[in-house]
């Protein structure tokens, strides 16, 4: 099984996708680097204070949910969140505090479930959640009830983001996704003449 490996230049093509300009190219994409802190009391700490505002934990869960949503065979999963999602939250402060609220009802659910916060669970517990939560049979939607946002802003646009890359693309046999040079050709194109 070949390994498709994600970079900030997809990350940078899948925000182009999004309409987001980024100015600076695929280094304005780097994350303002925190004390990290891995402990659980800090993360729910973090969760608290977060409702409004993008942080480490918004990007920690946005990580631990590609992790999931994201096909195995894909590598360079945490750079490539870390780039979109820091795009996406420079570019859009409303969106970032959005998106933010999509993570604090996550964790309102996970801690009404499981006691703590989303990123605290291990990786079996948080596929577990996200289908308990409802998340997988919800329609996307940013103005819904919580699992239609959790829905809106992290599972579908990480896919949005993967598939509207590149080597997302390539993944899915499309190389060129449209609105790259060759895109429209590679739709039309059977597999076995590409």
């Amino acid at each position: 099984m070949t390994d498709y490996e994600l970079t900030r230049r997809d990350a940078l093509k899948a925000l182009g996708a999004a309409g987001v300009t980024v100015t600076g190219g695929a280094a304005a994409l780097a994350w303002n680097e925190s004390e990290d802190d891995d402990t659980v009391e800090s993360a729910e700490d973090d969760a608290d204070a977060s409702e409004s505002e993008f942080g480490e934990h918004e990007r920690e869960t946005y990580r631990a949910v590609a992790a999931i949503v994201y096909p195995s065979e894909v590598a360079g999963v945490q750079e490539f969140v870390d780039s979109y999602v820091a795009g996406r939250v420079e570019a859009d402060p409303e969106r970032a505090a959005d998106m933010a609220t999509a993570v604090a009802d996550l964790d309102a659910y996970t801690r009404e479930w499981e006691d703590t916060v989303f990123t605290a669970l291990d990786t079996e517990t948080q596929e577990e959640t996200l289908r308990g939560m409802g998340v997988n049979a919800s329609d996307p939607d940013p103005h819904g009830d919580p699992r239609h946002r959790v829905r809106y802003y992290l599972v579908n646009d990480l896919l949005f983001a993967l598939y509207s890359s590149p080597t997302g693309g390539e993944l899915v046999g499309i190389e060129n996704p449209q609105g790259y040079p060759g895109g429209t050709s590679s739709y039309q194109q059977p597999p076995n003449d590409r």
